[in-house]
């Protein structure tokens, strides 16, 4: 019979191990695949960006080109035409090479060329323009040296058909940059759906996990602890009736003889006094914790562990159970320092010899203690390591913000120089003996210059303003509501209720105020508001700031990114700063109530 129970024992053991490395292999497999699939993924949306930037760089090239070309042939030029024609020729040389690596691809842009088949359709469609305004510029550099009659006749010929070629350019090149921008929101789509599959995979399979291995190792533990209950019960009304039947006295010590020798042979058994010193220790015991030999003044703490510590709790427990009973787990310690874990259970029990003893039963569980050990340090360092990725990444994102505002402001500032050449040479072509003509010309500068200083006001309003790095937060939002304020025509005003005026950490102060910039942003753009405060306030160790606005507002569980792909990361990026600063973003609105936009931020 013992060998059979304990064949069955080992059975269903065996069989519990295969599940559980069968459900921790299926939970592995996916969040793996998942991985892989989602690199590849952002793999592709990377080279995507790079592909849209090319494609729209080209629109950009073929308006310089023809913008150069008529700065050539525009008689009033008579400096420098050096210079523009080697110009023309590097802008050539770059547009060019462009195209072709769109549809070919190019190693050193790292940039594939497996387009689409309506993205072939319209490069073919394009190739046309694309042929006729090469050979017209060409044509142009090639006739810049023959004889001045003649080239200005070949010359007005081709920049007219550069310039009718270049409009059938840029129509067909949108539909390029529109086609390439489609695509990659439906590679983003698909990878949210397969995002979504494999959530439901991972969730099904915890599911399966709990309904065919923890509810059935729960219920089967339950059973045994109320079979060894049912046996406690049973052992107390043999001990009450020891004394009155005195007949059944010899066969009931026989039978707890055989029934001793039984757990002495299958189970971690003992028994020891009130005080905790031992009486009797089981062969299974004596063998596991290599205990031979005892006397009367040994401890039963002193046989489970060498620590002084475990010691006096294990005695804390048996003092505070000796007549209730317990069962719980317990932690040892071998005279080799190996750790040793058990599953005890306390059982009073009379001897019919006018003294009381405690039953101990165990059960070795030190392999299972440790692999729930190692299951909960690895999903500790599981979510720390999520922590710390999702810390990286919003560093990142705010990291390219900022650089991405930087080119802006560059190329912003080159484009303005380009303008104010112009308006140079515009000037210097100025005959001031043609007095109504030269009046004229002025009116037009004076117009001309007067949008290009706004312009740059404008720009550069949107960049890192001065007062942020001089003064401090609390400056720069005040700037940033009077310049707002003057250039939309809104009523935007700050209220320092607490009069904060401390300086934080700079990448703290630059997030709080991109986080203002946007919300102040969206108020303006899309709430259609005419009145917004900006509300800042303190405590010691908080610092809040509320943006209020009195426009249309939304329902904030409709709230979705777009699908054209040219809005919807507002709010993401609001909170991946706001994350990155250990802040807390709140926003609540209802349609036609108005938008409230709170962050908090630790001092």
């Amino acid at each position: 019979m013992s060998t059979k129970v304990t064949s069955l024992d080992q059975n269903t053991f065996n069989k519990l191990r295969k599940l559980y490395i069968i459900a921790l292999s299926a939970i592995a497999v996916s969040v793996i695949l998942s991985q892989i699939l989602v690199r590849k993924y952002l793999r592709d949306q990377q080279d995507d960006a790079k592909i849209i930037n090319i494609a729209g760089r080209q629109r950009m090239l073929s308006q310089k080109l023809t913008k150069e070309v008529l700065l050539y042939t525009n008689a009033n030029l008579t400096t420098n035409k050096g210079e523009v024609l080697d110009n023309i020729k590097s802008t050539l040389q770059l547009w060019e090479s462009s195209h072709q690596s769109l549809q070919n691809g190019n190693d050193s842009l790292q940039i594939e060329g497996n387009n689409s088949e309506a993205i072939q359709l319209m490069f073919k469609e394009l190739q046309p323009s694309f042929t006729k305004i090469q050979t017209s510029v060409k044509n142009i550099l090639q006739e810049s040296s023959i004889n001045a009659s003649i080239f200005k006749k070949q010359i007005q010929q081709e920049t007219a058909n550069l310039r009718i070629q270049e409009q059938q350019f840029l129509t067909i090149m949108d539909r390029i940059v529109n086609q390439y921008d489609k695509e990659a929101t439906l590679k983003v789509e698909k990878l949210q759906k397969l995002e979504f599959i494999l959530l439901i995979v991972t969730l099904a399979i915890l599911l399966a996990e709990f309904l065919f291995i923890f509810w059935p190792a729960a219920k089967r533990t339950k059973q045994t602890i109320k079979n060894l209950l049912v046996s406690e019960e049973k052992a107390k009304e043999m001990a009450f009736n020891a004394d009155a039947l005195s007949q059944a006295k010899e066969k009931s010590v026989n039978q707890l003889k055989a029934l001793s020798l039984v757990m002495e042979q299958t189970l971690l058994f003992a028994r020891i006094s009130l005080d905790g010193y031992l009486i009797h220790l089981g062969n299974k015991f004596s063998s596991r914790f290599n205990y031979r030999s005892f006397s009367n003044t040994t401890k039963f703490s002193e046989v489970i562990s060498t620590d002084k510590k475990e010691q006096e709790y294990i005695e804390t427990l048996l003092a505070n159970h000796q007549n209730t009973g317990w069962q719980g787990e317990i932690k040892g310690t071998l005279a080799n320092g190996e750790a040793i874990w058990l599953e005890m259970s306390i059982i009073p029990y009379h001897s019919g010899e006018q003294k009381d003893e405690l039953l101990l039963i165990c059960f070795d569980i030190t392999e299972r203690k440790k692999a729930q050990l190692q299951i909960e340090r690895l999903t500790k360092e599981r979510f720390e390591a999520k922590i710390d990725q999702q810390k990286t990444l919003s560093a990142k994102i705010i990291e390219n913000q900022e650089q991405e505002q930087n080119r802006i402001a560059k190329d912003i500032h080159d484009g303005i120089g380009q303008m104010l050449t112009g308006l140079k040479f515009n000037i210097e072509s100025i005959d001031v003996k043609n007095t109504e003509r030269t009046a004229e010309k002025i009116e037009h500068l004076k117009e001309l210059t007067t949008n290009i200083i706004k312009g740059v006001r404008t720009a550069t309003f949107n960049l890192t303003p001065p007062e942020l790095t001089d003064h401090g937060i609390v400056p720069a939002l005040t700037k940033l509501s009077q310049e707002l304020a003057k250039f939309t025509g809104k009523n935007i005003v700050l209220f320092n209720k607490t009069e904060f005026n401390d300086r934080l950490d700079s990448l703290t102060e630059i997030n709080i105020y991109r986080i203002t910039q946007e919300a102040v942003n969206n108020a303006i753009k899309y709430a259609e508001s005419t009145h917004i405060i900006i509300t800042i306030s303190h405590s010691k160790e908080l610092l809040s700031i509320t943006i209020d606005d009195n426009g249309r507002g939304f329902d904030t569980n409709k709230l979705k990114p777009r699908e054209n792909g040219e809005g919807g990361m507002g709010l993401t990026f609001m909170k991946e700063r706001i994350n990155y600063i250990n802040g807390r973003l709140f926003m609540s609105s209802n349609p036609g109530e108005g938008t409230r936009v709170t962050m908090n931020v630790p001092i």
